[in-house]
Order: C-alpha cells, then sequence, then structure tokens
C-alpha cells in the first residue's frame, strides 16, 4: 500500500484526541500502518485528567454520553473490543437544573424526569411530553428539516412558557457556548439525546481512563504513538499529502494525512495559504470559534452535608433571560459571573466547575485568573454549596489561554467552531476537495459535539477512508 520506506505510514494521525484515537484504532485494526503524533504528553486532548497534592481532577471533559446499548459510545468500546476493559457507571441524574424558581432533574428514567417538568409546569405537560418524544424519536425528514432551523425555533414550537424554555435551554448553553437563538436545531438535539437524556456516564478511575485504553488498544493493532511530538508542517506535492514535519522527527512519508486538531492551524499553518484554495481562505477568515471555558479545580477535605450528589452536573441558572446570559458570557469582565455547571466528583474528593468565557488574551488571563478564581468560589458558595470555603485545601484554575497551551484550539474554544446554522455541516472541513490524501476529523469537523460526537467522527473517517483504499470494514467487526 505504501512506498517502500523504512518510516512510511499509510497514515499519520495529528493528535491524540478521542476522535484521532478511534479513527487510529479502527485504521490499524484494518491493517494499515498508522502513527498519530500528540504534541502533549498524554493522549485524550480535552479529555485528560491530571494530579495535584494527592487529589485527581478531569481536566475539562468530566463525563460523557452515548453509551446505551445502540449508543456511538457503546458501539465504538464494543467493536474495538474495549467494553471489558474499562469499568463505566451512570450516575443518575445526569444533570440538575436550579434556578430561583425551580430544580429540575434529569433521570436515567425520562418518564421521572417529565414528571418533573410537568409537575412545574402543568400548563405545559402534554407539550413537554411531545417534546421529549420528538427528540427520541425523530425521524429522517425531521432531521432534514432541522437543518434550516435554530434550537429556539424548535422549542418555540412546543412551548409557551419562557421560564421552561430558559431552563430547557442552559445546557445548551453550558455545552454548546451559544443560546437557542443561535446554535443549530441538530446541534441542540445531539446535546438533548447524548449529554442529558443518555449522559452521565464516567469510567472508573478518571476521563483518563478513556484515552489510555484507546491508545493501548491502537498499538495492541500495530499503531505507533509518540506523544510530545509536534507537527509543523503537512508536506504537500501537487495537491497532494505526503507525510508530515514534526519539530522532534523531521519529514515523516505518509500516503494519508487526518488532521484530529485545530481547522485554522491545519490549514493556515500546517498547509499554508499558497496550498489553501481561495474559497477556504476567505471561509476560514468570516469563521467563528466556540467560546472557550473557565474551569475551577477544588480539592476538599471530606463530603459534607450541603454538597450536591456525586456524579451529577449541577447547573445554576440566576434568571431566565438566556440572551443576556450569553451576552454576558460573551463580554466577561473579570468577576462578571452568573450561570455555571459544579460537579462533585465520583470519589467525593473533588468539585470541578466551569463558566464560558472568551478567550481574549494571553496577558488579561495572567492578570485576572486569581480574582476570577476566587469570584466563583464565592458565587458557587452564595448559590449552590453553602460553607464551600470551609472545606477546601486546595484550588486551581484553568482559563481560556491553558485550554489553548495544551490542546492549541483557536482560542481555547471548547466545541470547535461555533455550533451556528452557517457553520453546520460544512464538507470542507471533513475532506477538503483540493487536496488528495487529507481528511479532518474531530470536533472541528462542524459535524460532532461532545465525546460521542468526535468518537463517532473518527469512526466515520476512517471507514470513509478504508472504503476507498478498499480494505474491510465489516459491521461485525466495527459495532456499527
Amino acid at each position: 500500500m505504501s512506498e517502500q520506506h523504512e518510516n512510511t505510514y499509510d497514515a499519520i494521525i495529528i493528535g491524540a484526541g478521542i476522535g484521532g484515537l478511534v479513527c487510529g484504532c479502527y485504521l490499524a485494526k484494518a491493517g494499515m500502518k498508522v502513527l498519530i503524533a500528540e504534541q502533549h504528553y498524554q493522549p485524550g486532548g480535552y479529555c485528560t485528567s491530571f494530579k495535584r497534592k494527592g487529589f485527581v481532577f478531569d481536566a475539562a471533559a468530566h463525563s460523557f454520553g452515548g453509551y446505551r446499548y445502540d449508543g456511538n459510545m457503546n458501539k465504538i468500546l464494543r467493536g474495538l473490543d474495549l467494553h471489558k476493559r474499562i469499568t463505566i457507571k451512570r450516575y443518575d441524574p445526569s444533570d440538575i437544573i436550579i434556578s430561583p424558581e425551580y430544580k429540575i432533574n434529569f433521570w436515567a428514567d425520562l418518564d421521572k424526569t417529565l414528571y418533573e417538568l410537568q409537575s412545574a409546569f402543568p400548563d405545559e405537560s402534554v407539550k413537554s411530553k411531545d417534546f421529549f418524544n420528538f427528540l427520541t424519536n425523530p425521524t429522517p425528514t425531521d432531521f432534514v428539516a432541522l437543518r434550516k432551523k435554530t434550537f429556539k425555533d424548535l422549542l418555540d414550537r412546543y412551548f409557551d412558557d419562557s421560564r421552561l424554555k430558559a431552563l430547557l435551554s442552559i445546557p445548551i448553553l453550558g455545552n454548546g457556548g451559544l443560546p437557542p437563538s443561535l446554535i443549530s436545531a441538530y446541534t441542540g438535539m445531539k446535546i438533548y439525546t447524548e449529554f442529558l437524556l443518555d449522559g452521565g456516564y464516567y469510567p472508573k478511575g478518571g476521563m483518563q481512563v478513556l484515552p489510555n485504553v484507546l491508545a493501548q488498544k491502537f498499538k495492541e493493532f500495530g499503531g505507533e504513538l509518540r506523544l510530545s511530538t509536534l507537527v509543523k508542517k503537512i508536506q504537500v506535492e501537487n495537491n497532494t499529502v505526503k507525510g508530515v514535519i514534526s519539530e522532534k522527527d523531521g519529514f515523516i512519508p505518509s500516503k494519508y494525512v487526518i488532521s484530529n486538531c485545530d481547522a485554522k492551524q491545519t490549514f493556515l499553518k500546517f498547509l499554508g495559504k499558497k496550498i489553501v484554495c481561495k474559497e477556504l481562505l476567505a471561509k476560514l477568515k468570516n469563521m467563528i470559534p466556540s467560546l472557550s471555558i473557565f474551569v475551577l479545580y477544588l480539592g476538599i477535605d471530606k463530603y459534607f452535608e450541603t454538597l450536591p450528589n456525586v456524579g451529577s452536573n449541577v447547573w445554576f441558572l440566576p434568571y431566565y433571560d438566556i440572551e443576556n446570559l450569553y451576552l454576558s458570557a460573551k463580554n466577561r469582565n473579570t468577576t462578571d459571573l452568573e450561570y455555571y455547571m459544579v460537579r462533585v466528583s465520583p470519589d467525593g474528593k473533588t468539585i470541578l466547575a466551569f463558566v464560558n468565557t472568551p478567550f481574549k488574551s494571553k496577558r488579561y488571563w495572567i492578570n485576572n485568573k486569581n480574582n476570577f478564581l476566587e469570584a466563583f468560589m464565592k458565587w458557587i458558595e452564595k448559590n449552590t454549596i453553602p460553607n464551600l470555603s470551609d472545606h477546601i485545601v486546595y484550588k486551581e484554575a484553568a482559563t481560556p489561554y491553558t485550554m489553548y497551551r495544551y490542546t492549541l484550539n483557536y482560542k481555547g474554544a471548547a466545541y470547535g467552531w461555533a455550533g451556528t446554522l452557517s457553520q453546520f455541516a460544512d464538507s470542507d472541513f471533513k475532506k477538503p476537495s483540493f487536496i488528495q490524501g487529507l481528511f479532518l476529523t474531530g470536533h472541528w469537523t462542524t459535524y460532532a459535539q461532545g465525546i460521542p460526537g468526535v468518537a463517532y467522527q473518527g469512526y466515520d473517517t476512517a471507514k470513509f477512508l478504508l472504503k476507498h483504499e478498499k480494505l474491510t470494514f465489516s459491521k461485525v467487526h466495527t459495532g456499527f
């Protein structure tokens, strides 16, 4: 398949995030010679963990969805025979939304969730049931229609009560970085079906376990993983990829290159403006990244009475104007805190909390990180966890610049490109037509959302490439 060369690969994947690891596993399983080059010292991207002062913290991703029997994560882990290597528990409720008047739990049992919503909003009882029936049983025709709709259009189709619509919108804002008026209906639906209605899954040992078992399986299939390996350029001749140039190893030849990293970096830095077609350059100039996040990490002395349920994502909604909450996050000032998500780890020893924030600049966060950290702690203590400060023995935070530094995502974007209607499902960000042998996968493709989404994109990219190579990709062996 490849040219005869000692260091030639059939495929090089840039980035060992979940999408890159899944893609690498399926390619290597099919017999291809695959290299994954990762600039960080451990695999996982945003799905990593770290240790400080005896505490284990999840860096950003803190749970995942899509692990129902026919869910993407279940199919992928079974298809790679990894479901027996990893112990996954589902925390119930997966999400809790708290507003000035209401507390709504999202249970594994959808009927229980509906009962709470219907009890809180009796006038919307029938519409609530119809809405969740639509989310869980959409037809192919529905999906086509949704491509031109926002999630607000979908909510307005079913509900009249603005408070209920706000309660249903806060996980969309937190997990997608956009209000319902801007996020595509399809993306909003995926957040619900994969994050809330089938969410709350967590691997025993922390989120780092997930990329670690994928990386180990990739090696068992014959793949090579090089950590702390920064790719500087994608080598191209006659509009065809020839390999990559890494900072440490120089030129590494390959028939295919798959970028599982920031799309701007892929096109403008790895390829360069002389190679990228004018139409895509113009598109890139106008593309908008998602908001980033500020993540708070707290180690506590013990599990105490006012803490929320372990493993549940608790969303605090201070008032019901979602559009204003989004604008506040988009233009956030140092102590300008309103909505947030807070979660007690399954071991009851740590707390993770995050708010959506813009990137601003490296200097801004160097100057304001500590003020932001302290303000965030006080806001959580005031609204969600009384007496929190009495139990903190360790505190740290990651800023949007931290997110950029560890992943090189453009402006520390938390979700790739912003999931607006105009930026949804753009094929140029999966398989650019102007160059042969280059693919993109992961959350910068404009198709993916969250861990189940990027995992599926990794699978789908491998499937497309193997079909092109006329290699076997049997459903029996993939899980799909």
